[in-house]
């Protein structure tokens, strides 16, 4: 009987030493998401969000490239990028932006360093709605800095179709840079805005950009097609990104 006993306790002893010592590997074989070193500020209108179709290619994880969440973490960037805008519009309505051909690009450029993408786009925006005090510019300055992210790399910015015949747009878009450079601590901040499609006068003004703002860059929207008039289809998407990264690796090398 006694020797029973002994054993019976001898089994306790090592099913609690056990569990007591073994380490807890729940979550040791997840993978954890590093931060990246590289972080851009996606904003706009439509073609910021983007609405092009999504080809099944296109709903991977791009390689070496995260993207900011509703909850303020990173995780891997996969489209559509813009379904965690604080503003944007109807899930269904996010499809394939600039993000993806830019992040593929930077990455084709700079294989070991991370990106890292906020999306925050919203369509049908004129440029009056992103200034300091309005929602859109408001909610996105909010949502940086609940996520502790204090450091961006480059501001990209498309907009301009709401403001297609806007003689001031120069004068709003200047202000623009100036209080994201003002509030992101950073008075060297590169922006870098793309052209809408088309022959619209707006082009003109996004074009002077660079002459009234150091540390800025403009984007060609020339032979780039569009699938209802105003949207940039897939490719054109991509090749609009591409230029987007062509533009940051030129002003950051200055």
């Amino acid at each position: 009987m006694k020797s029973y006993i002994s054993i019976a306790s001898a089994v306790l002893i090592t099913v609690v030493v056990f569990s007591v010592t073994k380490p807890n590997t729940a979550y040791s074989d997840e993978p954890s998401i590093e931060k990246p070193q590289l972080v851009f500020l996606l904003i706009g209108q439509s073609n910021m969000a983007g609405r092009a179709h999504l080809e099944d290619e296109d709903r991977g994880p791009i390689e070496g490239t995260l993207l900011l969440n509703d909850k303020g973490t990173w995780e891997p960037a996969t489209n559509p990028m813009n379904r965690y805008s604080t503003d944007r519009k109807s899930l269904g309505m996010q499809r394939i932006g600039p993000g993806d051909g830019f992040a593929r690009k930077m990455r084709e450029a700079k294989p070991e360093t991370t990106i890292g993408l906020i999306v925050n786009a919203r369509g049908g925006t004129a440029i009056e709605l992103w200034a300091n005090g309005k929602p859109l510019y408001d909610h996105t300055i909010e949502r940086l800095r609940k996520a502790g992210q204090t450091k961006i790399d480059a501001v990209l910015w498309h907009q301009g179709e709401s403001n297609s015949n806007d003689p001031q747009y120069i004068e709003k878009l200047v202000k623009l840079v100036e209080t994201l450079r003002k509030d992101l601590g950073d008075p060297n901040l590169p922006f870098i805005a793309a052209k809408v499609y088309g022959n619209r006068p707006v082009n003109d003004h996004i074009a002077k950009l660079p002459e009234h703002v150091k540390g800025t860059a403009v984007v060609s929207a020339e032979e780039l097609e569009v699938f209802d008039g105003v949207h940039f289809d897939r490719d054109s998407q991509k090749i609009l990104g591409q230029r987007y990264a062509n533009a940051y690796i030129e002003i950051s090398s200055k």
